[in-house]
């Protein structure tokens, strides 16, 4: 099932074994949250953590022994396994009986993030797993969410806000969720959030700025560019670690451009975020192929210069700059 769909499956009961997958942790987290909020007490005498990479051969008699355990004080025992990846040997060797009999009074808690290695046993299909798709929502269920949190604390925000939030937090749940806290904790008197409320709270980290830096030289507009840079260095970067963010930004574009993907094909062979994908995919069709993979190569020969001693670090940051906006009239750069 879609995490969307989980919180409500719960009325009816805790299923005896969940597998929570996908790239998203923030769903994974909340969704073990609302398991202990809804089941257990007693954590200290009724949560157990297993770390499934030890689990091998043998040693996964250790998970079944913790698993058959009744709880005490508590309406259910949770035993939660990271990274269970198993061989079809070892999973009908020592946990196939497990899964077709279940201890009743006990969650199996199975939360997987790394990319398995090899061929192994499909959990998803192993007898009574609810499987909970945790990979990442599209936009239109971000945004949903955003919208919901706010009008359960009573707050008003148009669409516009929403966006915002997603936008400059690039589709990252777990950003978007403290985000949108703080959000909500700001306006709490007023009861409404306005897109400069946004502007002013949300942290637009690096990573956005240095979008927001590409953006500003799609339109030509120099002094947008700049001033972003400005605050960049003025919290704390200094003009190597600009000259990086700019040269790996614009290979992420120039990737993005190579790969010719849908966005959810191409955010899971680059591993990002598919929203980060959308937005950067807008920027590298404005500016071109052609003018991505200058851009990449400018900041590159750059930072390449730093190294041979060819330039100190504000020197080749300044005709970066140059080059971006001016062409030819900076010496540094590829033809």
């Amino acid at each position: 099932m879609k995490f969307v769909l989980f919180k409500k499956s719960l009325e009816e009961g805790a299923a005896p074994i969940y597998l929570f997958d996908g790239e998203e942790e923030y769903f994974k987290e909340r969704g073990e949250e609302m398991l202990k909020e809804r089941f257990l007490q007693e954590p200290a005498l009724n949560y157990t953590v297993l770390h499934g990479e030890t689990l091998k051969g043998a040693q996964l008699s250790s998970l079944v022994a913790a698993a058959q355990c009744v709880p005490f004080l508590s309406t259910k025992r949770i035993v939660k396994v990271t990274n269970l990846y198993l061989s079809e040997k070892d999973f009908n060797t020592y946990l196939k009986e497990y899964f077709e009999h279940p201890q009743p009074d006990t969650i199996l808690l199975i939360v997987n993030s790394a990319a398995p290695k090899g061929k192994t046993a499909d959990l998803r299909k192993a007898p009574n797993v609810t499987w909970v798709d945790c990979s990442r929502a599209d936009e239109e269920t971000v945004l949903r969410w955003i919208y919901t949190q706010f009008r359960r604390a009573g707050i008003s925000a148009d669409t516009e806000c929403c966006e915002r939030v997603m936008r400059y937090c690039l589709g990252d749940m777990s950003r978007i969720a403290g985000e949108t806290e703080k959000l909500i904790a700001y306006a709490l008197q007023n009861k409404k959030i306005t897109a400069e409320d946004v502007d002013l709270v949300v942290y637009r980290d690096a990573e956005y700025k240095t979008y927001e830096m590409s953006n500003a030289l799609g339109l030509k507009n120099y002094g947008k560019f700049i001033s972003v840079q400005e605050e960049l260095l003025a919290k704390g970067m200094d003009e190597i670690a600009v000259l990086n963010s700019l040269a790996a930004y614009f290979r992420s574009l120039y990737e993005i451009v190579l790969v010719r993907k849908s966005d959810a094909e191409t955010a899971k062979i680059l591993g990002m975020k598919e929203y980060a994908v959308k937005m950067s995919r807008r920027q590298a069709d404005s500016l071109g192929a052609k003018r991505v993979k200058e851009c990449f190569l400018c900041a590159s020969d750059a930072l390449n210069a730093i190294k041979s001693g060819e330039l100190t670090a504000p020197a080749a940051l300044l005709s970066v700059n140059a080059q971006l906006f001016f062409g030819n009239q900076a010496n540094i750069g590829r033809e």
